[in-house]
């Protein structure tokens, strides 16, 4: 099984995702904003053989979910945010400003954002390790 990294691809020029797009013969990748590519290379990736992988600083909103913000964004919300759901800020008592990394999937269709499925990382850490973390 292959991984895909998000963070990968948001690296690559339009050209090389576009030969990405071909390879994975993507129908209509021709016109399509870098954003977009990006989502339908990672969604037929998915689809055919892989998991994906992303990693942002977790913002928590006062309804209790959260969302992963990028650099690229200035940390401010951007299309590239992933969705982070209550149960597991609490699971693994998270807080803002925690750089969160995992297994993510595409949204479905009534979601507009990429969501987390598995933490494998809280500060770079073992996300078992950081539940009895110190806060000061």
């Amino acid at each position: 099984m292959t991984q895909m990294n998000i963070d990968e691809l948001k690296s690559k020029t339009i050209s090389e995702l576009t030969n990405i797009a071909k390879d994975l013969k993507i129908q209509g990748h021709s016109g399509l904003r870098k954003q977009d590519l990006i989502f339908r290379i990672l969604e037929a990736k998915t689809e055919k053989d892989g998991l994906m992988f992303g990693q942002g600083v977790l913002e928590i909103l006062p309804d209790g979910f959260g969302f992963l913000r990028a650099p690229t964004y200035n940390y401010l919300p951007g299309p590239d945010d992933i969705y982070v759901s209550p149960s597991q800020i609490r699971k693994f008592d998270m807080r803002t400003g925690d750089t969160i990394s995992g297994q993510i999937r595409p949204p479905k269709d009534s979601e507009r954002y990429f969501a987390l499925l598995k933490v494998e990382a809280i500060n770079f850490e073992n996300p078992e390790q950081t539940k009895d973390k110190i806060l000061f």
